[in-house]
């Protein structure tokens, strides 16, 4: 394996390493609610897990094995999974970050 093989994975982590200082920086809630989240998650997620799996079975759909790893489920890497957690939660932290900046600068700035 070479470190092609991590592109995915990298960028996925960039993704949360982008998003998860926003939590503190603003004061976010919403890792501590859980329940809404894995629901965001799988109302989010699963329809376009679905599409994706019948993209890839179809044909229409594949992934370079030379920049994911091996390991496949349904014949979907483990990161193209991974995709349909993280996207979410990098969404989610995004608006709520911008829904409290925004409050914020209504309320004429300050913490």
């Amino acid at each position: 394996m070479t470190w092609t093989h991590w592109a995915y994975v990298a960028m996925l982590a960039f993704c949360l390493a982008g998003t998860l200082p926003l939590v503190p920086a603003f004061g976010l809630s919403v890792l501590r609610q859980p329940r809404r989240l894995l629901l965001t998650i799988g109302l989010a997620g699963t329809p376009f897990l679905l599409w994706d799996l019948c993209a890839t079975h179809a044909g229409h759909w594949w992934f370079d094995e030379d920049q994911t790893l091996p390991p496949r489920v349904a014949g979907l890497p483990l990161e193209e999974i991974g995709f349909f957690v993280v996207i979410p939660i990098v969404s989610v932290l995004t608006f709520e970050a911008v829904a409290v900046a925004r409050r914020r600068g209504l309320q004429g700035g300050g913490r």
